[in-house]
């Protein structure tokens, strides 16, 4: 089985519906995964624009999911939650800057072999950190979004 994260709002590579950005609602989107590891004890989640004017933008990070639950609801808030660089802790849906043209947002979903140690708001710098070594499977779901 291959780890997989899919979305009912939007098809890999495909735009990302506007209430999900930062535009819109800026809610969440659901997302759903499978082929999770037999010995998977979390999932953590990182979702960014590496098409950023500045470089990668963070939008939203999320650890500590559980691998049972099989994905997240629309707008749904897990407990493990970091500080994306609008700044704030939670999802920061898409909005790159008027007229640069279509960016693309990955989320990078991860299959650890624990659970994560990690205050509310920690940083990506944090993350990264607390996943090294622990990294049983990655797989990436991405979309697209254009500034009106």
């Amino acid at each position: 089985m291959t780890l997989t994260l899919t979305s009912p709002a939007f098809a890999d590579g495909a735009p990302i519906p506007q209430r999900h950005t930062g535009e819109g609602e800026d809610t969440s989107p659901p997302l759903s995964w499978s082929g999770i590891p037999a010995e998977t004890r979390s999932l953590a989640l990182v979702a960014d624009d590496p098409d950023a004017p500045r470089g990668l933008f963070t939008h939203w990070l999320a650890w500590n999911l559980e691998p049972g639950a099989g994905g997240l609801r629309e707008g749904e808030r897990p407990r493990g939650e970091g500080l994306n660089d609008f700044p704030k802790v939670g999802y920061g849906g898409p909005m790159p800057p008027r007229g640069h043209g279509q960016h693309r947002y990955v989320f990078h979903l991860h299959a650890l072999d624990t659970r994560l140690e990690l205050p509310r708001g920690a940083t990506r710098l944090e993350l990264e950190s607390a996943l090294s070594g622990h990294v049983l499977a990655t797989c990436e779901l991405v979309g697209t979004y254009e500034r009106r």
